[in-house]
């Protein structure tokens, strides 16, 4: 399923640079932990993770993601067989060790980060130089959040990451406990982005599936409901969209640089070092069919160049 090809181009002429997988499983493993969030926008935890006598084994990379998902992380050199069995037989560790991994986040990441774990849907990665299509085929069996991602190593420091097949996951494997993360001050608790969807109007969701249609229409974006927001994404998020039903507005965050964008004051904001729910440091508001066509250029931007 691997079918990334490198080339360098002179006087006009390409040639292919082959790639190949590395020499040692450990040694992909140790490149990935070390710039984890810059290649899978995953904050690191833990290597070579003992789950105990029960579980007998010990999960490669343990991380949290970018919304706040916990992540298991696994690895072979070459080929994924068997890859995915073993990621989901420590998906039972997980589901038993909640505080442990909590305590795990607080001790790298710090008490806030706990307040943001989101158990609703863990994520599963798989790391291997390739798959066969039948991998691909029974993620949608499964029924997991699963990732498989192929690497190629072309030397001279290049190493490419691909996602190859992706499944969303078909109901939550954990309870979603009591936390920051989704209860307010009062002790109520947060109504998801898919209730609020459930309950906004036709006509802010006729605007969201325009929207939606924007985001998706290269068929490479995976979409992934998330608790406080929709997630769309390749290897990493490259968008998030929010609803707010009273004001009919769909708040949209890209991963595009604000310092490229001529901003606009209610329509387009920079939300590097504010606080606001969303991966992106850009913000758009869109409200009406108007706004979106003055965001399609912004969309495309983001979701072509990621």
């Amino acid at each position: 399923m691997n079918d990334l090809k490198l080339f360098r181009i002179a006087d006009g002429q390409a040639s292919e640079i082959p790639g190949a997988v590395l020499t040692l499983e450990r040694q992909l493993q140790t490149l990935i932990e070390r710039n984890m969030e810059a290649m899978l926008g995953i904050r690191f935890l833990a290597s070579e993770y003992a789950t105990g006598a029960r579980h007998r084994g010990r999960i490669d990379s343990l991380g949290l993601d970018e919304n706040g998902n916990p992540v298991i992380v696994e690895y072979k050199r070459s080929t994924g067989k068997a890859v995915i069995t073993q990621a989901l037989s420590y998906l039972s560790w997980l589901r038993d060790h909640r505080y442990e991994f909590e305590s795990l986040v607080k001790d790298r990441l710090g008490d806030q980060a706990v307040g943001l774990v989101d158990w609703s849907n863990p994520r599963l990665v798989c790391v291997a130089g390739d798959f066969t299509p039948h991998d691909a085929h029974a993620l949608e069996e499964i029924g997991r959040r699963i990732d498989l991602v192929t690497y190629r190593d072309f030397g001279g420091g290049l190493l490419a990451l691909q996602l190859v097949a992706s499944a969303a996951g078909s109901t939550p494997t954990l309870h979603v406990p009591t936390t920051a993360a989704n209860v307010t001050s009062s002790g109520a608790r947060v109504r998801s982005v898919r209730q609020i969807y459930n309950e906004s109007p036709e006509s802010l969701k006729d605007l969201y599936a325009d929207l939606d249609a924007l985001l998706i229409a290269s068929g490479e974006v995976q979409k992934e409901f998330q608790l406080h927001y929709i997630a769309y994404r390749r290897i990493r998020n490259v968008a998030t969209v929010r609803f707010q039903p009273r004001s009919h507005t769909l708040v949209l965050t890209l991963t595009v640089d604000p310092d490229t964008v001529e901003l606009s004051d209610g329509f387009v904001r920079d939300v590097r070092g504010i606080g606001c729910l969303g991966t992106g440091p850009l913000e758009v508001r869109i409200q009406s069919q108007e706004d979106l066509a003055r965001a399609t250029s912004l969309v495309q931007r983001c979701v072509e160049g990621c």
